[in-house]
């Protein structure tokens, strides 16, 4: 099989996962580019942020392997955005089912039609805990017993993927994307619902943590880049900086003249989250989004190492400065747009 750029990039491109904020975003960049976008979303799915983009609208669902070959048939190149996010669920099946199997029932589809260029979008969750610098692509997973189940699932679809690299030949890049910020996030993501809510004044406290972040369009820009210029097999963090909650929200606050929440310390938010979690227990609540473990996925991450995405990708990621300005300015414009309090 011919494998140069100018085959895969005169193909569709297909997008899985393109109403997601990843998956918009790349699918966005995409059709700025003029590709010939298709995209894969379910027929439940809102696809407001995608709405425009002129695509090739595919309805399935990737635990469905016909709906998937259909869409992937044609394509130069595959963007796995699909990711199940539910870690509060208290079963985790449909957390393995969509972020593993429906992982590799794209890839069988990638494989069977030929694709060219795989472009896997996992999480920094995936790498190891360095508690003594900079975490990198080399940095082997080693908190199996601290992590949740959506980590776990994760980790094991991204261990799949590798797999598929390596004994079945598929032209595959993972990229570890750390918590995404900016404009367009029409859902809202709940990290991004956050930034708007403590920017706005609506919510007054966020708890002491720091965490690493991107930029979402430079989380697109990185996507492409690794269709062109990733090395086939390997994986990439997509991180830039890391950032405390108390200067991330000062930046969100200075946007809108409103005052910067108060900080809630991990030893009173543990304590909380575990008094909420032994209520839900005793009433038989189930799926309690206030976990322990919650507190914990929100502290864990410290800095990433991002210069073999600098490298191999010539990625340049914008400060977050600039992110939480336009994010805040987006929001700010869709409420006003909507008349409604939600971004």
């Amino acid at each position: 099989m011919t494998d140069t750029k100018q085959d895969y990039l005169s193909k569709p491109v297909l997008v899985t996962g393109a109403s997601g904020f990843v998956g918009s975003h790349i699918a966005r960049l995409l059709a700025q580019q003029g590709r010939k976008l298709r995209v894969l979303v379910r027929k439940t799915s809102n696809i407001e942020a995608i709405a425009d983009l002129g695509a090739d609208i595919r309805y399935g669902d990737v635990l469905d392997p016909d709906s998937i070959r259909a869409a992937t048939e044609g394509c130069g190149s595959v963007f796995h955005c699909v990711v199940d996010p539910r870690f509060w669920l208290s079963d985790p099946t449909p957390i393995y089912r969509n972020n593993v199997e429906g992982a590799c029932n794209v890839m069988d589809a990638a494989l069977a039609c030929g694709v060219q260029r795989f472009i896997f979008t996992s999480t920094i969750g995936t790498l190891g805990l360095n508690p003594t610098g900079p975490v990198s692509e080399e940095t082997e997973f080693n908190w199996h017993d601290k992590a949740s189940s959506y980590i776990l699932a994760r980790l094991e679809a991204e261990k799949q993927f590798m797999n598929y690299c390596r004994d079945k030949n598929l032209p595959g890049v993972a990229l570890c994307i750390s918590i995404t910020y900016g404009p367009q996030d029409f859902q809202p993501t709940p990290h991004g619902k956050m930034l708007w809510e403590i920017a706005s004044g609506k919510v007054k406290h966020t708890l002491d943590a720091s965490a690493p972040t991107v930029d979402i369009r430079d989380t697109a820009e990185a996507a492409l880049a690794a269709e062109q210029h990733g090395k086939i097999g390997e994986r990439y963090i997509i991180s830039n900086e890391f950032v405390s909650n108390k200067d991330l929200y000062q930046l969100a606050v200075s946007e809108r003249g409103t005052a910067p929440p108060k900080l809630i310390s991990l030893k009173i938010a543990y304590a909380a989250a575990w008094v909420t979690e032994n209520i839900c227990k005793l009433i038989g609540k189930k799926d309690n989004i206030a976990t322990t473990n919650a507190v914990f996925l929100s502290t864990v991450f410290r800095e990433m190492d991002n210069s073999k995405a600098r490298r191999d990708l010539h990625w340049t990621p914008r400060p977050i400065r600039d992110t939480v300005k336009d994010a805040v300015a987006w929001y700010a414009q869709r409420e006003a747009q909507s008349g409604s309090s939600a971004p």
